[in-house]
């Protein structure tokens, strides 16, 4: 399979795209925002996982990134609600629960260096946050390695950031409110990927935004 897998082109997918499609296990539902390959894919989805379900313990071929997004998920390590940010490098293995609440995960698939080696599980929630490079913004970082960095960034109302060139490329999940750029809106659920290289000059409006941010990953060899 390929899906969104032109990584040279920008990508907008908003809750009014959504397909959710059965996973080979019962009560676990994807929505695919891209993909390469068939059930051992390079992948990121939403992952949906009804209330009381269990998924069979595997081992993370290309290591694991999860940002909880409803509900609790857990596994034999722990348990995760809402707001949690985890990742599995490669070689790591666990076995996948969610209780009556079930829970609704960002799930990104085959995409570790080999160097990258942290085990990480980070609440949000309670974790500091630091002040951006305009007012109004505070960013949470959560990784960073080999140029490639992921953070939280929380967006106050009406607050405008400079157009900039993103190297590497910018993916982009709204978890909150309403981003915008001069291309468009994209209220929460809204998946943004732009390539290396690309420009854009965002900024919210009265509701603020609260966005899942990565960037530096989407060089294409």
């Amino acid at each position: 399979m390929r899906l969104n897998a032109d990584f040279d082109q920008r990508v907008v997918v908003t809750p009014g795209d959504y397909r959710w499609v059965d996973s080979p296990m019962r009560g676990v539902e994807r929505m695919m925002l891209d993909r390469i390959g068939d059930e051992v894919a390079r992948a990121t989805s939403l992952v949906r996982y009804a209330p009381n379900t269990t998924f069979p313990s595997h081992e993370h071929g290309g290591g694991e990134e999860i940002l909880v997004l409803e509900g609790e998920f857990a596994d034999e390590h722990g348990t995760y609600p809402a707001g949690s940010y985890l990742r599995n490098p490669i070689g790591t293995h666990h076995a996948p629960r969610v209780g009556e609440q079930g829970a609704t995960l960002l799930v990104k698939l085959h995409q570790f260096s080999p160097g990258d080696t942290e085990q990480r599980v980070i609440d949000t929630r309670a974790a500091e946050w630091h002040p951006g490079l305009v007012e109004g913004l505070e960013v949470l970082p959560l990784h960073d390695f080999e140029g490639k960095h992921v953070a939280l960034v929380r967006w106050a109302p009406n607050t405008h950031f400079q157009p900039h060139a993103h190297w590497g490329g910018e993916e982009i999940l709204v978890l909150e409110g309403t981003f915008h750029d001069e291309h468009g809106a994209y209220p929460a659920g809204s998946w943004l990927r732009s390539p290396h290289q690309s420009h854009h000059a965002p900024f919210t409006e009265e509701e603020g935004a609260l966005i899942y941010v990565k960037v530096g990953h989407l060089l294409v060899d």
